[in-house]
């Protein structure tokens, strides 16, 4: 039986817009919406 790959939802960054393609991207909320940031932009929105 062949296995059938499930193509994972291309998720972006919140701060920069690069996808999940080219970078890993994490979940977040805030005020109640989910967003995605990537490891990039993690420290500005841990920061500040």
């Amino acid at each position: 039986m062949e296995e059938v790959k499930k193509a994972a939802p291309e998720l972006e960054c919140a701060h920069c817009r690069t996808t999940s393609e080219l970078t890993p991207v994490l979940a977040y909320v805030h005020q109640g919406e989910e967003k995605y940031v990537c490891t990039h932009c993690l420290p500005m929105l841990i920061h500040g």
